[in-house]
């Protein structure tokens, strides 16, 4: 079975970034959306990235960003990746000369192959878990049997994963990658290496 790739989303200080790139991590993530308890400022992800070792991709997470507000950000912030987690159209994702994953949340009863391919530009697919009123980081792990065996995108599963749980999840859906941030936390925004290293090592 072909290696599976981890994010630790969520990142708001230095030392978790390095941490996560210590542990092995692929990716990390940095949101940018006030709402939520993990947003990070301008200043705060251009330190993080600064900070980090090659190899390690930068993803911006963006919750019905308008276009004016997320190309302000790209000019000052250096992402490699963006991944749009609301209600965003394929055209609201497309035209940032970036490649992006969409976020669906997943609820009994959707089609998320069709809802899949509303979006053909799109690098991989993230499924995470619905909550009303919620875009995500929810900690909450949804029905992986509703995951489609064949989407034609790479499959990102997120959603209420840890260290205790992503062995069974990756045997399951047996996605691209896994995409966690509570799971790995301290507090809400505060990664715990510990955990991380956990994640990773039960990952791989």
């Amino acid at each position: 079975m072909s290696v599976v790739r981890c994010k630790i989303c969520g990142i708001t200080r230095v030392e978790d970034a390095l941490a996560a790139a210590d542990a092995g991590a692929d990716a990390i993530g940095l949101v940018f959306y006030d709402k939520s308890p993990r947003a990070v400022t301008v200043q705060q992800a251009r330190a993080i990235i600064a900070a980090l070792p090659p190899f390690v991709t930068t993803v911006g997470l963006f919750v019905n960003a308008s276009r004016c507000e997320l190309n302000e950000i790209l000019e000052a912030v250096p992402l490699d990746l963006l991944q749009f987690h609301g209600d965003e159209t394929a055209a609201d994702c497309d035209g940032y000369h970036r490649p992006y994953i969409k976020a669906l949340r997943v609820k009994a009863g959707d089609e998320i192959a069709a809802q899949a391919a509303l979006y053909p530009q799109a690098s991989g697919i993230l499924l995470d878990t619905y909550v009303l009123g919620v875009p995500g980081g929810t900690g909450e792990a949804f029905d992986w049997s509703l995951v489609p065996h064949d989407l034609g995108r790479p499959i990102i599963l997120a959603g209420g994963l840890n260290p205790a749980n992503v062995r069974a999840a990756v045997a399951q859906v047996r996605p691209y990658a896994v995409d966690v941030s509570g799971g790995v936390e301290a507090s809400k925004g505060i990664k715990d290496a510990e955990k991380i290293r956990a994640f990773l090592r039960e990952l791989r």
